[in-house]
């Protein structure tokens, strides 16, 4: 298993920034999911062991997936953020496989939870 700690959540304005930090126990393939009220989860992005990454339609071109050199631990910089941005993300490991997969079905390691919230 992967051990991930998440921190970094918080209040922002609209069209303002927040990074969100994942720490893990040790180098996988990684990403973040989100989940507003009274909506499914969401995949958001996610990077590969090898560096490959992949974005949803909803925040490309405004969010950032990136590792330290550690290769362990993953940031999410949110800028130019919208009130439909708010929910709960979630940061996940697979502890198999190292693809950068958008189905939270191949995440087996779940940080506990960050809340994001944007205000008009």
């Amino acid at each position: 298993q992967v051990q991930l700690v998440e921190s970094g959540g918080g209040l922002a304005q609209a069209g303002g920034s927040l990074r969100l930090s994942c720490a893990a126990s040790r180098r996988a393939a990684m990403g973040w999911f989100r989940q507003a009220p009274e909506k499914e989860r969401e995949f958001v992005t996610a990077i590969s062991w090898g560096g490959g990454i992949y974005y949803a339609d909803s925040v490309k071109g405004r969010f950032t997936i990136s590792r330290d050199n550690d290769r362990s631990t993953v940031y999410l910089q949110m800028n130019s953020l919208k009130p439909e941005d708010t929910a709960v993300y979630h940061c996940a490991a697979r502890s198999v496989g190292n693809g950068a997969s958008r189905d939270p079905a191949d995440y087996d390691n779940w940080g506990q939870g960050t809340q994001v919230t944007v205000s008009s």
